[in-house]
């Protein structure tokens, strides 16, 4: 499974990817906002640090604008993927953007149908938003399942981008059920490594090593 950085901070960015630990980036304007920045020169900036697909979101609703803001955004990088939200109208922009070889990604997703819509539009990542609907007492990971059975059936070569994570269990359950990306915060990505047996054991042995009175350098 594919770790993006859901962000558009690039310091945070950047510490992951020095780990290796980011295969993309997605951005959206709530995001953009936060960072303060000039969306063309942020995401340009994103795309000169990331090698993987940074998504840019338009914020037209018809879809002709959206082509075009979908065209001015593609301009920003070649690893740029142009997201659209999934309205009837997204879906057009989607059909026409890919078909100029466009990464396409389409955003907003709560159910299979949808995901369906966006595959058959000729999609690269459809984004089903799995903490939004834990938020409604709908188990978000039942959507990640019937997309992937779906995609699994006809033979889709949409990638499956689970969003709106909100917990390292998430991140596993995505994992197992085979989604092909997940996007997550810097904190949630980070919060992967750490256990309570892990720290506990770290403690013990570092108690045990002072006994010794030894040192390695």
């Amino acid at each position: 499974m594919k770790f993006f950085v859901d962000t558009a901070d690039i310091d945070a960015i950047a510490e992951l990817n020095d780990l290796g630990m980011v295969d993309g980036v997605t951005t959206n304007p709530s995001l953009i906002l936060k960072s303060g920045r000039d969306i063309l020169e942020v995401t340009k900036e994103i795309c000169d640090l990331v090698s993987g697909p940074v998504s840019a979101e338009v914020v037209a609703l018809d879809s002709d604008a959206m082509i075009a803001e979908g065209r001015k955004l593609a301009e920003i990088a070649e690893n740029i993927a142009v997201k659209l939200p999934l309205t009837w109208d997204g879906l057009k922009a989607c059909k026409v953007l890919s078909g100029e070889g466009k990464m396409v990604n389409v955003t907003l997703c709560f159910s299979a149908n949808q995901a369906l819509l966006a595959a058959k539009a000729g999609a690269t990542f459809i984004s089903p938003f799995i903490g939004r609907l834990d938020d409604i007492n709908i188990d978000g990971m039942d959507l990640i399942e019937d997309i992937r059975t779906i995609y699994d059936n006809y033979g889709f070569e949409t990638n499956i981008l689970a969003a709106s994570i909100r917990s390292v269990a998430h991140v596993q359950d995505c994992a197992r059920i085979g989604a092909d990306v997940m996007t997550a915060p810097p904190e949630v990505i980070k919060k992967l490594a750490s256990h309570p047996l892990t720290n506990a054991g770290l403690d013990q042995f570092m108690k045990d090593w002072a006994k010794t009175g030894q040192k390695i350098l």
